[in-house]
This record gives C-alpha cells, sequence and structure tokens, in this order.
C-alpha cells in the first residue's frame, strides 16, 4: 500500500523541517492534530487522592506542565511551600522551568540525565532520609522510578496533578490517513472516545516510546513501525527508513 498521507497525534512542532523534508522526499501530506490535552487535577479530584502536600520534605518533577499543575493546586489548596523544600527533577529543562514558580538560586534543585536512575543518583546517601513525593500524571506508567526508589530503601508516595482529556475529533477523517503516529496511551483512549466503531482497515501505525506499545497491544491494533531506536531516533527517520525500504 502506498503512503500518502500521514497523521501525527501531536500539535504541529516551531521546526517542521524534518517533515518538509519527508513530503518533499515521497510527495507526502503531513497534518498534525493532538489527540489530547493536557489540564491540572481540580482540587477536589486531587484531595481524593488523601495526599497532605505539606507531609513532605521534597518532591520529583518529570514533566513542565506537572510543575504548573503543582503550584496551581497549592495555591487553591491554600498550601505554602516551604522555602526548605527540595526538588529533584529528571532533566535539567525541567529544573530550570521551576524559575516560572520560585526563585531558582534561593532553592535546593538538583536534576539527572533523563533517566530514572539518574534521580537515585541525585538524592544518593545525603538526601535518602528526605520524605518524597513523586508527580506523576496518571496516563503513564512510574513503575520503573518507584522501583528504584523501593529498591533504594526511601520513603515515597505518588500523586497524580494532570490528567489527559481527550479531544474532539469529529472533523477528522481518521481512515483519509494512511499512516498514523501515536506517542502516548492517552491518543488510544482519545480514538477509542472519538471513533468507538473503530476499524483499523488499511491504517499503518507508528509508536514512539515504550508505553504506548503496550497500550496499542491491550487495545488490539497493529503496529507498523515502532520507534526510537538507535538507527531511528526520531519519528521523521523512522518513517523515512520504512518508506525507503519500501521503494
Amino acid at each position: 500500500m502506498e503512503i500518502n498521507k500521514i497523521l501525527i497525534s501531536q500539535s504541529e512542532p516551531l521546526d517542521r523541517t524534518p517533515y518538509n523534508a519527508l513530503e518533499e522526499k515521497y510527495g507526502l501530506k503531513i497534518d498534525f492534530k493532538p489527540f489530547f490535552l493536557i489540564e491540572p487535577l481540580t482540587s477536589r479530584e486531587f484531595r481524593s487522592q488523601r495526599i497532605n502536600i505539606p507531609d513532605y520534605t521534597a518532591i520529583v518533577f518529570s514533566a513542565r506542565h506537572t510543575i504548573d499543575a503543582f503550584f496551581k493546586l497549592c495555591e487553591e489548596l491554600r498550601v505554602k511551600v516551604p522555602d526548605t523544600m527540595k526538588y529533584f527533577c529528571t532533566t535539567e529543562a525541567v529544573a530550570m522551568y521551576l524559575q516560572k514558580h520560585i526563585v531558582y538560586r534561593k532553592r535546593k534543585i538538583f536534576y539527572g540525565n533523563g533517566s530514572p536512575q539518574s534521580v537515585i543518583d541525585q538524592i544518593g546517601p545525603k538526601h535518602k532520609d528526605e520524605k518524597f513525593l513523586i508527580t506523576t500524571s496518571g496516563s503513564g506508567h512510574i513503575d520503573a522510578i518507584t522501583r528504584l526508589f523501593e529498591d533504594a530503601s526511601l520513603s515515597f508516595s505518588t500523586a497524580v496533578f494532570v490528567k489527559s482529556v481527550p479531544q474532539d475529533l469529529s472533523a477528522v477523517d481518521i481512515h483519509s490517513y494512511d499512516m498514523v503516529v501515536f506517542y502516548n496511551p492517552a491518543d488510544v483512549k482519545s480514538l477509542k472516545e472519538n471513533y468507538p466503531d473503530f476499524t483499523v482497515g488499511d491504517i499503518k501505525f507508528v509508536t514512539y516510546g515504550k508505553q504506548i506499545v503496550s497500550a496499542m497491544e491491550e487495545a488490539g491494533l497493529p503496529i507498523e513501525i515502532k520507534g526510537p531506536t538507535p538507527q531511528a531516533p526520531s519519528v521523521a527517520k523512522a518513517i523515512d527508513l520504512y518508506l525507503a525500504s519500501k521503494k
């Protein structure tokens, strides 16, 4: 089957160069449409988890939208985050985003290289006695980091701060696309909600990341291309290699 039209379940990137190159090279049309939005939990939704933020002395962040949700909920719940709170972030980019809400240079902020293990390394023996709150989105799996916290005998709890809200895709003719790219389990949820009678037909699915693979398998959706790989670290490269192999 010839691939002519591709739908990518994200907002159009600021740098569209790799996709423009694909369109020109293969005569494609590539559209971008987020299948879901990330929204902070309401204070009522958060309270149902029975998490008392002042009980914790350190917080773990892995995403910027979770940082926004955390401080928004603290304001709504009238929780004053103490100056002594320690922040552990998965990457430097996430850590730097804290500047939006706190005076960065006056806080104890640590960051890793993107891996769960790097967070544990930052904690080390020096911070092992803290009581940690690991922030999550609810849609992803955090087994890797919680398992490492357990192995290190650290005191921690997890709490959801944001939720995935499916977008209205009624204006999108899903079967007009030959290929659809998914990144997040919430993409699958949105697909089901928007197209309750969905059938795969001739659509080829591309997945990026480990979490989406299990969600696709549970939904019985076939995967044509899985990424990232050493040969294809990006979606654009994965599609390029696939289409080249079909020539």
